[in-house]
């Protein structure tokens, strides 16, 4: 059984575990590159939550966690800091007021704590400490009657371990740079501590999957700030709309629970004033803390090419597809506009000085063209490439040569997409009138360039689609075309490319016709014809 005493014993093993391992965690940090010191973040907020917990002892070990989730939240410095506050947290609202803390409790309490520590992110990403905590947390949900806390802390340390060596596969930044997450490393350090107090053994100050690094030099030029503040009397309906103004603002953003009616409130951001505005127009915002960001020299990717190129689509299957090609991807839902922090996340996770952003939709422009000139960006050089379809993505990405000269690929990028000729399939949501006549709900719509040029009456089989998709591509053929591509929507029938394929080749022998999956909801096809 885990007692107050063990949670303690726990609190102070964590703290000298995290000052012993803090210049190790403060050198592997490559993400976010903002937060330079998360190994001395992650100290002060632990050594802020034992504090805590020694003016406040003597009430049993939930109470203890409590205590110390409380103290986190307010001594939580950086984006690691507030994510770690959660973790305990999340511990502390599991075990409630228990006196003693059991396995099965435990293995609970992890799981509350991986759901309190993602919730407080407005914008998770795979391959940082989180990703750790929610390894832990699977790992707890497969334990079958764990017989010993023992046994709970060791499963959670070793799922951790594990988890830390893969962060480099899910981030192309750490990978880059040969380092696991620096968050992460911390991360695993207190659950080593944790094993180390319940079993009786020494807490290990090294990493067993160690990983060479990267020395990241930075000019010291703050170009935004990172502010935070302890917020109070915060209705929870206000929660989304505080996220929603600190997302419009910059990025690594966090609002965290104590448990007690509180929140800590983190972001980085250039408009100092706007960030607390937006805290006072939710509740009454206490101890403000500014602190310059320092801009950050871009890693350099293996091989000295210092460029980047990063794309925005819509459709689950289609990112899938981009990023197979290892490219970072942000896939928004079809009809929506990504956020402010989004996109800033998608731009400055990258290494190199010159990103190269392929924007594949109207929406997905404006927000990259306005995310390209926030100061969050740094000194990075952000070009924006205009696609308005999945399908001139795909057609830029495919003359992209990293071998270039940086404004030489642009141009060439740019200007496969715009001889990319799109045509898209519908499905008629309303009865309407085109240019090619009278369109009823459940019609399959075709158009060109936006246009509608082709009407398949009702329904939307698989022999209408294609029929309608033959409609299209023979008007878009008839001025020449050697590659056509397709991207299946959400609700394409499985048997299009294979029919779309055999007709293809029946009526146009001489072109070549590649389908990938899209995912997109608001289409049935996409189609691209170069």
């Amino acid at each position: 059984m885990l007692d107050e005493a063990a949670v303690a014993a726990w609190a102070a093993a964590s703290v000298r575990s995290l000052d012993v391992l803090r210049p190790e965690i403060n050198g592997i940090n490559v993400y976010p590159v903002a937060d330079s010191d998360t190994g001395s973040n992650l100290l002060h907020t632990f050594s802020g939550a034992e504090t805590a917990l020694a003016a406040d002892s003597g009430h049993g070990a939930g109470r203890a966690l409590a205590v110390l989730a409380k103290g986190a939240v307010e001594a939580a410095r950086g984006n690691s800091g507030v994510i770690l506050s959660q973790v305990l947290r999340g511990l502390s609202d599991a075990v409630s007021d228990a006196p003693e803390i059991g396995p099965g409790l435990l293995a609970e309490a992890f799981v509350l704590a991986d759901e309190a520590a993602t919730g407080a992110v407005a914008r998770p990403v795979a391959g940082t400490m989180l990703s750790v905590m929610h390894a832990v947390a699977t790992t707890m949900k497969a334990l079958a009657e764990p017989v010993s806390v023992e046994a709970v802390a060791e499963a959670a340390a070793s799922s951790a371990r594990d988890a830390l060596a893969r962060t480099p596969s899910q981030l192309p930044v750490l990978a880059r740079a040969g380092v696991v997450d620096a968050g992460g490393r911390g991360l695993v350090a207190v659950l080593e501590a944790l094993h180390a107090v319940v079993t009786g053994a020494e807490t290990a100050a090294g990493d067993a999957h160690h990983h060479a690094h990267v020395a990241v030099e930075r000019e010291p030029v703050p170009y935004a700030w990172e502010v935070m503040y302890l917020l109070e009397g915060m209705p929870e309906a206000k929660l989304p709309g505080l996220r929603r103004a600190l997302s419009a603002l910059g990025d690594s953003v966090t609002v965290a629970a104590d448990g007690d009616g509180g929140h800590a409130v983190h972001v980085h951001c250039a408009d100092i004033g706007g960030a607390i505005e937006a805290g006072i127009e939710a509740g009454r915002p206490r101890r403000i803390r500014v602190e310059p960001l320092i801009t950050p020299a871009p890693l350099e990717p293996a091989g000295g090419i210092d460029r980047t190129v990063v794309a925005a689509v819509h459709g689950d299957g289609l990112a899938e597809v981009l990023r197979a090609e290892g490219i970072a991807v942000l896939s928004v839902p079809s009809g929506a506009a990504p956020s402010m922090e989004e996109m800033l996340g998608l731009i400055t996770e990258t290494t190199g000085g010159h990103v190269t952003v392929l924007a594949g939709g109207a929406a997905l422009k404006t927000a990259a063209d306005a995310a390209a000139g926030h100061a969050m960006v740094g000194e990075r050089e952000v070009v924006v490439i205009p696609c308005a379809s999945g399908v001139q993505v795909l057609a830029a990405l495919a003359v992209h040569d990293k071998d270039r000269r940086v404004s030489d690929d642009v141009v060439a990028m740019a200007e496969a997409a715009a001889a990319t000729r799109r045509g898209e399939l519908l499905v008629a949501q309303e009865e309407s009138i085109t240019w090619v006549g009278r369109a009823q709900a459940g019609d399959v719509l075709g158009l060109v360039d936006g246009e509608v040029v082709s009407i398949e009456p009702a329904p939307a089989t698989e022999t209408n689609l294609v029929a309608a998709a033959m409609s299209v591509l023979n008007r878009m053929l008839a001025v020449g075309g050697e590659l056509v591509t397709v991207l299946l929507g959400a609700d394409a029938p499985p048997g299009v490319p294979v029919e779309l394929a055999e007709q293809l080749r029946l009526e146009h022998p001489e072109v070549e016709l590649a389908c990938y999956p899209g995912g997109a909801t608001d289409t049935v096809l996409l189609i691209g014809v170069e």
